[in-house]
């Protein structure tokens, strides 16, 4: 019969039966009846997403889109039937933000296949357009610094972490994130004050201080001597009182305390050199380096009462 109601009907029996490919029939019939009728399409790509058969899905979706190209829900279940099936969605995702730019949701979408394929140029392309229309949104500049790491724009990076950070000052994991980007531009002085901003943040955890640690500790690992000088086990020494104060805070990220505390009579400073230091500094009681290469340093070095 080609009443299409009747066959409806049908269908709907066959599926309260649970007889799933009589049900499945049925609607192929009724597509074939009325090739232009959206309602039924989605019902029948619906049924065959339940049925894992990706591929039949993906050409009923395509067949809606034909009809009506700005349908946001097949774009969205067509991106998910191509990632189901095993092919690569990103012609759908670029697709539905092209056809709907003012989308933010659509353009970070985008933006993370984008990323997700290593095409990092594009994705900035993508982000820096989602923010014009948004400033607001704390995704897209994660979205920009991950992005920007892609192709080793580190220094934008740290920008667009930066640019979050202004919109959650509150975020120490934010502060984390940027003082590791300074870490590796060898800017330490940057490092150290995004650290000291973690600290000021997170009170409830040593992570503060563990970062502190760590930007003390690499600074000392670049710009060391040999033999190790005054202001190597300074600063060596500064990163070990660190990584100690984070660990009785709880701390269980990246810690040198063990290793620094193995070769403590070689590379921190303590008994011996403020035993050798002369009255000045003893006067002075705090320690700083006066290397050039160490200039960023901003802690002194107090003596301990062993001393």
């Amino acid at each position: 019969p080609q009443n299409i109601q009747l066959r409806k009907r049908l269908a709907y029996a066959y599926k309260r039966q649970g007889k799933i490919d009589k049900e499945t029939i049925e609607y192929e019939r009724l597509m074939d009846l009325a090739p232009e009728d959206i309602t039924l399409l989605n019902d029948l790509a619906k049924i065959y997403k339940e049925q894992d058969r990706f591929v039949d899905q993906i050409l009923v979706l395509e067949k809606i889109l034909n009809i009506d190209q700005n349908n946001e829900i097949a774009q969205s279940e067509l991106a998910i039937a191509y990632e189901s099936s095993g092919r690569d969605p990103l012609d759908v995702y670029q697709k539905r933000y092209d056809d709907n730019p003012d989308n933010i949701s659509y353009g970070l979408d985008y933006a993370d296949r984008l990323i997700k394929a290593n095409r990092g140029n594009d994705a900035i392309v993508v982000l820096d357009r989602v923010i014009s229309k948004d400033s607001s949104g704390k995704l897209a500049y994660r979205k920009l610094a991950e992005a920007s790491i892609l192709i080793d724009d580190l220094e934008n990076a740290a920008k667009s972490y930066e640019l979050l950070f202004k919109i959650d000052p509150r975020d120490g994991k934010v502060a984390i994130l940027i003082s590791n980007l300074y870490i590796d531009l060898q800017e330490f002085g940057k490092g150290l004050r995004w650290a000291d901003k973690a600290i000021s943040l997170m009170s409830n955890n040593g992570d503060g201080y563990g970062q502190k640690g760590k930007v003390y500790y690499i600074g000392w690992d670049t710009f060391r001597q040999n033999p190790f000088s005054t202001d190597d086990r300074i600063v060596a020494k500064l990163a070990y009182d660190y990584f100690i104060k984070a660990e009785s805070e709880g701390y269980q990220g990246y810690n040198k305390r063990n290793w620094l505390e193995e070769n403590a009579k070689d590379v921190l400073y303590g008994k011996a050199q403020w035993f050798m230091a002369d009255d000045k500094v003893k006067r002075s009681r705090g320690l700083r380096p006066s290397s050039p290469v160490y200039d960023w340093v901003t802690d002194v070095l107090k003596p301990e009462n062993s001393w």
